[in-house]
């Protein structure tokens, strides 16, 4: 596997859109900073890290609306990839969908969303979009 986080955000695609309750992730540093941005954000319900193996895995409860079954992460997009990396200034951090979505973004001071790089008046590499 060339991208662990393109594959994390594919299986949290692909059981969003099975209408599964709980995706099961292998497990890593990098990983467990963004099910950790997902969960402070609110787009995921509940989560849960078991080392219990040599990696470990990520267990994940998905967040729907109880009324419609919507939910609430609509679209992962990732940005910057292993080909072509994409970094940004603490200036130019980029607004989703107007302040609606977030982008996780790697910086000197971890793993964090927009709003917060913004605060902390850092930049670093875009992972990816949630909206």
């Amino acid at each position: 596997m060339t991208d662990p986080i393109a594959d994390y955000l594919t299986r949290v695609r692909n059981a969003i859109s099975a209408k599964h309750r709980v995706v099961e992730i292998p497990a890593s540093n990098i990983k467990k900073e963004i099910t950790k941005v997902l969960y402070d954000q609110g787009f995921i319900y509940r989560y849960k890290f078991d080392d219990n193996s040599v990696q470990g895995t990520i267990k994940i409860a998905l967040k729907y609306d109880p009324a419609t079954k919507i939910s609430a992460i609509q679209k992962l997009e990732r940005i910057s990839k292993p080909g072509l990396r994409k970094y940004t200034s603490c200036t130019k951090i980029p607004h989703v969908l107007n302040g609606l979505g977030i982008a996780i973004l790697s910086t000197p001071k971890g793993v964090m969303c927009d709003k917060e790089a913004r605060r902390e008046n850092v930049g670093g590499e875009v992972l990816c979009y949630v909206y």
